[in-house]
């Protein structure tokens, strides 16, 4: 994949960062931080860049194009998440921009040797007439990760949001499982500074036990969300119910909000589903990272 890494010195802070702008008290094991704020705006016909920054762990790549959409791949040199790191991102779509945000590879988090979890904080702004696709790859929890994540969404009314988060409970196919793990992952979504939405998952202790319930998960060892957020999002959901197995739902909260979930047995199994389905919506096929 062509493109390039840029980094630039910080100006300002990112506010999904403001509570962790005092330094880290010295620890057992190295901490890993990682900041980046991304802004775009409309050139002419072409998305571009507006406003840029970086600063330790993360980077960014930013793909050739065809068309006039500004793509743009996150990167953790770190190498994963474990017990103490934190990462916060904030990414503006600025006014009749289309912004798409993706990541280099699945995200891992590791085992902890720490009663600290790994924090990640994403903001996502979405100004006038502004289109983002948030398509990140799967995270991957491994026994004995820790994770506190959450993503916070302010949106103008007219703008449109694709948004996915696909989650792997171990790699079934090595053998692992998550007897001691813990997650605890949260969305939330303002339009026009209205709260409309909220989704949280805690998971605690043996993950796997409480995945196998019925009323939890029936076994399945991977999951997505996927979220629509515009004024035309109804008329996916007959579409989209037609190409989802029983094990994954979709419902229409509101008019212009559509929410799935789904489940798979393993992380295959639920590329099989989720692939089709992001092609379905975008109406376009996925950014090239998500077929390496």
């Amino acid at each position: 994949m062509q493109g390039i890494l840029l980094s630039k010195t910080w100006r300002r802070p990112i506010s999904a960062l403001a509570k962790y702008e005092e330094p880290a008290p010295q620890a057992a094991q190295p901490r890993a931080r990682g900041t980046a704020l991304l802004q775009s705006k409309l050139r002419g016909t072409a998305s571009v860049l507006d406003d840029f920054r970086l600063s330790g762990s993360s980077r960014v790549l930013f793909p050739k194009r065809a068309d006039q959409t500004l793509e743009a791949v996150l990167l953790n040199t770190s190498g994963g998440l474990t017990g103490g790191d934190v990462f916060a991102t904030e990414i503006i779509a600025g006014e009749n921009s289309h912004l798409i945000m993706t990541t280099q590879a699945a995200e891992r988090a590791y085992c902890s040797n720490d009663i600290q979890p790994a924090r990640v904080r994403t903001n996502l702004t979405l100004k006038a007439g502004s289109k983002l696709d948030w398509l990140p790859q799967e995270t991957i929890l491994f026994e004995g990760s820790s994770i506190d994540r959450e993503l916070s969404i302010d949106m103008a009314s007219d703008a449109r949001l694709l948004l996915v988060e696909p989650m792997i409970f171990g790699r079934l196919a090595m053998g692992e499982t998550l007897r001691q793990a813990n997650l605890f992952d949260r969305i939330s979504l303002r339009r026009d500074g209205k709260l409309e939405f909220v989704d949280r998952v805690r998971l605690s202790g043996d993950i796997h036990a409480q995945l196998d319930r019925t009323a939890i998960a029936t076994g399945a060892r991977a999951m997505a969300s996927v979220l629509i957020a515009s004024p035309d999002a109804e008329r996916h959901l007959d579409p989209l119910r037609a190409l989802l197995p029983p094990s994954c739902g979709a419902s229409l909260i509101q008019d212009g909000l559509l929410f799935a979930r789904l489940l798979a047995v393993d992380s295959h199994a639920l590329r099989q589903i989720l692939i089709p389905a992001l092609r379905l919506l975008r109406g376009a096929d996925l950014p090239r990272t998500w077929m390496l």
